[in-house]
């Protein structure tokens, strides 16, 4: 049986890779915002760093893989004629929490004393 961390790992897995359906892909590909990729990109991004908090060494694909969701999204997003999803505050609320959960990811969360809530975008 298939855990929902094991699961979460592997939607990134997918989309690291840029896999058929990934939310990388058609933001690439496509120039399209699917949200619900998005959404599952975001939940597998979270679920990993929940999992990975307390952990000394990072396995590199998957730093990889959060560094370049970090760095290479908002800048190919950031284009202006890329077509953003609308309401704008959304995409500034996504640009944010990509950048939260990559902090989050590659330095801890200890730097808070209770635990964080994470809106639904």
């Amino acid at each position: 049986m298939i855990s929902v961390m094991d699961e979460a790992i592997e939607v990134l897995r997918r989309e690291f890779e840029a896999e058929e359906g990934s939310f990388l892909l058609q933001l690439r590909g496509d120039l399209m915002w699917d949200r619900a990729a998005f959404t599952r990109l975001e939940r597998a991004m979270r679920a990993a760093c929940e999992r990975d908090q307390a952990e000394e060494k990072l396995d590199r694909w998957l730093a990889e893989g959060f560094f370049d969701v970090a760095t290479w999204v908002p800048m190919w997003t950031a284009h202006p004629d890329f077509p953003r999803p609308t309401p704008g505050v959304y995409y500034e609320a996504c640009m944010e929490r990509i950048s939260d959960l990559a902090r989050w990811f590659f330095r801890g969360w200890h730097d808070y004393s209770e635990e964080h809530r994470w809106p639904d975008l």
